[in-house]
């Protein structure tokens, strides 16, 4: 690590050297459920990453970086064009189903005792649409997508969507099946007793960059990990049982095994890029697509730690499938070798959205006429810390079911919800929700309270008013499917006549 370190220091203090380097390779990591707190960089006292943790030593940390969604497939979807999903109509994470939906619609009925119907998302990401790796590939690159995809099988996987190869060429949503270990539910045929799945798809992925070190290449590596189910090595839960604070919100063995293996798998790439000599010609960006799933499940986790919670967003509120904040605050870091001051930190907003549109301003691309983005390039955010917009979207048009957990103050609703945020404000609508099925709002100022504890609304009718006109602006510009009141709706559907 030492040498690479090194090399990129040599690198940066040779600016003119930039100029040769037009064409950087790219490798970009999401990690799959990971919480913004799950890392040591950014306040985990449990967790292990140092790996990770050097990325942003050399590179930039994005603290106000959000997935577009809080949930995966959107959120995949969003990375991969540039949109948002209320105007892809990929809202929930269906596109491993067998049922092709490629139009966006309401369903015309739900249940009696559901306040709203609700959106249909798609089950594929179409192939009509100029992505990422198209991109990529028209302008000379060799690409190849190695983990979870989760947009679509064949004729929708990767190989249909500008992607030269794909591993292990799946659209299935975790692991599944035995998960992490041999044999591979998701990659029949591959593997001998005892691998794990992380660890060989990173094998694959640094054949990948020793196999095109003298090309240039766009290496997408979408890890499994963090997803359930919960699976480590036993060395690995050894190390963290012997860890284990029973006061910490973070204290689960099992997961934090995960995340070391996640972590390990970033360390070995860096260092495949390193040994190929291009680490310092390499922009390597690492997120997530969405924030973390930490209820305990029996069912997905070894019986020892079935009782112990995954891990915790705290202080923010709530987590994977909720509009709350720990459902799509993110982790971001963003090397670019000669154009990033290593040990950077930003507050500056950013979303999945705007990684599109950042790769097509680092390498000059001439996109086609009829694309166009929602998000915006993060180049003057690298390069200056210069803050590029001031508000942000999520629409998730589906209700999620959420237990109670680490004794939170309020409830997450299990209702369609929309939000902005713009500045320190954010405003959340949630459809159907009053008795009479109107819609409901809350609203927070992040800056005085990020755990969303404290509903402004009734405070503040004017910023409500302010802030709901920009989210109706928003809807109607993408077209997005908006819940309306159910008209079988029943309060008390058991006493039903």
């Amino acid at each position: 690590m030492k040498a690479s370190i090194w090399s990129l220091l040599c690198f940066l203090v040779f600016p003119a050297l930039a100029a040769q380097r037009d064409r950087p390779n790219v490798v970009f990591i999401l990690a799959d459920d990971l919480g913004v707190n799950d890392l040591s960089l950014y306040g985990s006292r449990f967790d292990e990453t140092p790996n990770i943790d050097a990325l942003a030593k050399h590179g930039m940390r994005f603290d106000q970086a959000y997935s577009a969604a809080p949930i995966c497939s959107p959120t995949r979807a969003s990375i991969m064009t540039g949109l948002y999903p209320a105007r892809l109509g990929i809202t929930e994470p269906d596109c491993h189903l067998p049922k092709v939906v490629l139009e966006k619609h309401l369903n015309p009925t739900s249940p009696v005792g559901q306040k709203a119907l609700t959106a249909e998302s798609l089950t594929r990401l179409k192939t009509s649409y100029y992505t990422l790796a198209k991109a990529f590939k028209d302008d000379g690159y060799a690409t190849a997508h190695f983990g979870k995809w989760h947009l679509g099988p064949e004729p929708y996987s990767p190989l249909q969507q500008g992607f030269d190869s794909d591993i292990p060429h799946t659209s299935a949503p975790s692991p599944l099946g035995n998960g992490f270990f041999y044999p591979f539910h998701v990659w029949k045929g591959h593997g001998k007793p005892g691998d794990n799945l992380e660890d060989d798809l990173c094998d694959e992925a640094v054949k990948f960059i020793e196999q095109n070190k003298d090309k240039r290449f766009f290496l997408n590596y979408w890890a499994f990990e963090v997803h359930s189910p919960w699976q480590a090595k036993q060395k690995q839960i050894d190390k963290y049982r012997a860890k284990m604070d029973p006061k910490s919100l973070q204290r689960n063995p099992v997961y934090a095994g995960m995340v070391e293996t996640l972590d390990e798998a970033v360390g070995r790439l860096v260092a495949a890029l390193d040994r190929a000599g291009v680490l310092d010609n390499t922009v390597i960006v690492f997120c997530s697509d969405n924030g973390p799933y930490f209820i305990p499940n029996a069912q997905f986790m070894p019986a020892e730690f079935a009782k112990v919670p995954v891990t915790s967003a705290q202080p923010l509120r709530a987590g994977k499938g909720t509009i709350y904040e720990a459902g799509t605050r993110v982790p971001l870091i963003v090397i670019w070798p000669g154009r990033v001051k290593p040990g950077a930190q930003t507050s500056a907003l950013a979303q999945s959205t705007d990684l599109f549109p950042t790769f097509a301003d680092m390498l000059g691309w001439k996109l086609p006429a009829d694309v166009h983005f929602d998000g915006v390039s993060l180049r003057p955010v690298l390069e200056r810390n210069e803050k590029v917009r001031d508000e942000i979207f999520c629409h998730f048009p589906h209700p999620e079911a959420h237990d109670e957990y680490e004794m939170m103050p309020a409830i997450t609703p299990a209702t369609p919800a929309s939000s902005v945020r713009q500045g320190d404000w954010k405003l959340i609508r949630f459809y159907c929700d009053n008795p009479d099925q109107s819609e409901r709002y809350e609203l927070y100022n992040l800056v005085d309270d990020p755990g969303e504890r404290h509903d402004l609304a009734a405070a503040q009718p004017d910023q409500v008013k302010q802030l709901a006109s920009r989210l109706d602006a928003f809807l109607k510009e993408t077209e997005a499917v908006v819940p309306r009141p159910n008209p079988a709706y029943n309060p008390n559907p058991g006493n039903r006549k």
